[in-house]
């Protein structure tokens, strides 16, 4: 899937199945560039906010961007909610579809979640050593345990048909890289 999207060109490496995609970059920050993308088809320990576990089945998307911007922290103010609205832009320019955005952090499709975004920024004072955006997104997954089944849903649950994983990834990167250059720090 390595491809030039937008202007800058991502570095995307694909795994079967790793703990976290988020805790593989915070682990190997140091030996990867700004603008690495790890996608996991099975995410069997991801990290949701307040601790939580984020299961991602082989239906869904699984993946964490790292950035190394040269900037002042104050320059990534409401990052995590502008990146919902990101997100929320590419559904709809894909398929008409508008989700909602539960603030900070959540995207909802009929009022339960099926989408969330966890950022952590790594700073030495106030200089931003790295920005880690991590998103798991419900895409084609049906069967979700009794616990989270009142709460989650996937697009393929709503509209009874199966959607292109790859196709939002790409055009979740192409707004998400819109959002970076507005921001100007890369």
């Amino acid at each position: 899937m390595n491809k030039k999207i937008v202007n800058q060109k991502y570095t995307i490496k694909e795994y079967d199945e790793l703990p976290s995609t988020h805790l593989y970059v915070k682990e190997n920050q140091n030996k990867l560039e700004s603008g690495t993308v790890i996608i996991a088809n099975k995410q069997t320990s991801g990290i949701g906010t307040h601790g939580r576990i984020w299961y991602t089945g082989r239906n869904n998307i699984a993946m964490s961007i790292l950035y190394k911007p040269n900037c002042d922290i104050t320059k990534l103010d409401g990052i995590t909610i502008n990146i919902a609205k990101s997100i929320k832009e590419a559904i709809n320019e894909l398929y008409n579809i508008n989700l909602e955005i539960k603030y900070p952090n959540d995207l909802l499709l009929s009022n339960k979640k099926i989408c969330g975004i966890l950022t952590e920024i790594n700073t030495i004072s106030k200089k931003v050593n790295y920005l880690i955006i991590s998103i798991g997104f419900n895409v084609n997954e049906i069967n979700f345990d009794n616990e989270i089944t009142k709460i989650a849903t996937s697009l393929k649950k709503e509209y009874k048909k199966d959607f292109d994983k790859q196709k939002i990834i790409i055009k979740i990167l192409e707004n998400i890289e819109k959002l970076i250059n507005k921001l100007n720090i890369i």
